[in-house]
């Protein structure tokens, strides 16, 4: 598969023309369509020239590059414009930054609706979150997200990159119902005590007995906070 046009209209809009060498955001000698030297001929250093179709030409070679070097990396069936999304974005981040990325696990996995938001982590260089890589993961993302009419049936809805709503009701631990069981069992033992129940048998009894009814009552309650906080439900 290869790269359509609105991929590489993509690329060079948001790499943008150079014609003479220059440092990148890492300090990386770039020129053209941000051709850098691992990317292959020429080899960029400082006071390198060149014209704009020699830079097209050179972003061309480039692209195919990066698409042949991709495609065996992704395990599913793409249409035009995901495939020229994520080549966009090897072209940017590098095959090897591509390969270990979430958005390749997403790909792969068919979870389409997730790689959106695995393309807008992608959004620093040199520690900082640059606005022009906050653009183009945007742009990625549309581009990605357009589907053709052969393909639809490989959009997957497996995980969405919408909010999950909140769970509603109160927390396990402070539920007033969970409270109020384990108050009303010490009030019950309070009760038997002031009943009649005075030698220190009884007493040590009723006393152990309140300690397991918390402690069990508390047990519970942890564990219905762990499963909420463990499964969301």
């Amino acid at each position: 598969m290869k790269i359509n046009k609105a991929g590489i209209n993509l690329i060079k809009k948001y790499e943008g023309f150079r014609s003479h060498a220059y440092r990148d955001a890492v300090g990386v000698w770039t020129i053209g369509y941000g051709h850098t030297s691992m990317a292959g001929t020429p080899n960029v250093s400082k006071g390198l020239k060149i014209s704009r179709r020699q830079g097209e030409t050179i972003l061309a070679r480039d692209v195919e590059k990066f698409a042949r070097a991709i495609q065996p990396l992704i395990t599913v069936e793409l249409n035009e414009n995901q495939f020229s999304a994520l080549v966009s974005f090897a072209y940017n981040v590098g095959v090897g930054g591509f390969k270990r990325s979430s958005v390749l696990k997403r790909v792969n996995a068919r979870q389409f609706d997730a790689v959106p938001h695995r393309l807008s982590l992608w959004v620093k260089a040199g520690g900082r979150t640059l606005r022009g890589l906050v653009a183009r993961r945007a742009a990625e993302a549309d581009l990605f997200l357009v589907s053709d009419a052969k393909h639809t049936e490989d959009v997957s809805t497996t995980e969405s990159s919408r909010p999950v709503k909140p769970i509603s009701g109160k927390p396990a631990h402070k539920s007033t119902t969970n409270l109020a069981a384990v108050l009303s069992a010490i009030a019950g033992l309070v009760s038997s005590f002031k009943a009649g129940l005075t030698d220190n048998v009884s007493n040590l009894v009723i006393a152990g007995l309140a300690l397991v009814i918390i402690a069990a009552s508390l047990w519970i309650m942890r564990e219905r906070w762990n499963k909420i906080q463990n499964e969301g439900v």
